[in-house]
């Protein structure tokens, strides 16, 4: 991958990162408890949040390169992972660049007033639109009507059937053998046989 393609993943990640981070802002401030939405305000959030991934991209570049002025002496075999040799120089000085060309490129965006404004836009617009699915995932399921339902009829015949086939007779079977526990009759083979059924329904619970 080139360098400039890896820059922009990484300033991506962090943008959205920035986001996320003012969108769970705003659902609590704004929606659980009902304060005002005044996006100056979470502008200097969203600028701390990117200069404090900046200052965390430069400590990448910074472990990084130590791990490659110490690559550069060793010609052996690796033994792991982050066991670099001086094989891997040339890749260890690509990440320690781009670490820190997105150090760069998040403190100029948290210089940008208009690039602080569309992050906090943007996870307003996040912000709205979990609330919107959960509130119509709710009403889906609270205001669910036969008359609204088309396939209601059928899917609710499948659930009596299950029910009658399914769950009735492990219930049966469940306080059958609890009731023979109690009594101590559990192996007694009268008391143990299976009760009477029509159609693999237990007539036992329709007593």
């Amino acid at each position: 991958m080139k360098l400039a393609d890896m820059v922009a993943d990484g300033l991506y990640v962090a943008s959205a990162a920035t986001r996320l981070a003012l969108k769970n802002r705003i659902l609590v401030e704004v929606i659980a408890r009902g304060e005002d939405f005044d996006p100056q305000r979470l502008v200097p959030e969203a600028r701390e949040t990117l200069l404090t991934l900046a200052a965390e991209a430069d400590q990448d570049a910074q472990r990084i390169e130590s791990a490659r002025l110490r690559a550069r002496r060793r010609h052996n075999d690796s033994y792991g992972t982050h066991d670099y040799r001086s094989r891997d120089v040339r890749n260890l000085r690509k990440r320690q660049r781009q670490s820190e060309q997105v150090a760069a490129g998040l403190r100029a965006r948290a210089d940008d007033e208009t690039e602080l404004r569309k992050l906090v836009e943007d996870a307003r617009e996040a912000a709205w639109s979990e609330v919107e699915r959960n509130i119509d995932s709710t009403l889906r399921i609270e205001a669910a009507r036969p008359d609204l339902e088309p396939d209601y009829g059928k899917l609710r015949e499948a659930r009596m059937q299950s029910l009658r086939l399914i769950d009735l007779p492990r219930l049966a079977a469940h306080r059958r053998r609890n009731a023979q526990g109690a009594a101590g009759t559990l192996d007694d083979e009268k008391t143990a046989d299976a009760p009477a059924k029509a159609a693999g329904v237990d007539l036992s619970e329709l007593e």
